[in-house]
């Protein structure tokens, strides 16, 4: 079974690409240029870093 950390991470991670590819306020690939695509890039990180924190942590 999937690690459910891991796919939010991934589904947020496509929601900022899906967004920054339609955004008219200059969002790129890696940089939020709206409020909107903040707020998706900033919830992609932050489930970026909880997930690689517990990689780190399980390898240990």
């Amino acid at each position: 079974m999937p690690d459910d950390l891991y796919q939010r991470y991934q589904a947020a991670h496509r929601a900022f690409q899906t967004h920054a590819a339609s955004c008219g306020d200059g969002c790129a690939r890696d940089v939020p240029g709206c409020p909107a695509g903040q707020r998706l890039f900033e919830s992609f990180a932050r489930r970026q870093d909880a997930y690689l924190t517990r990689q780190q942590q399980r390898q240990r």
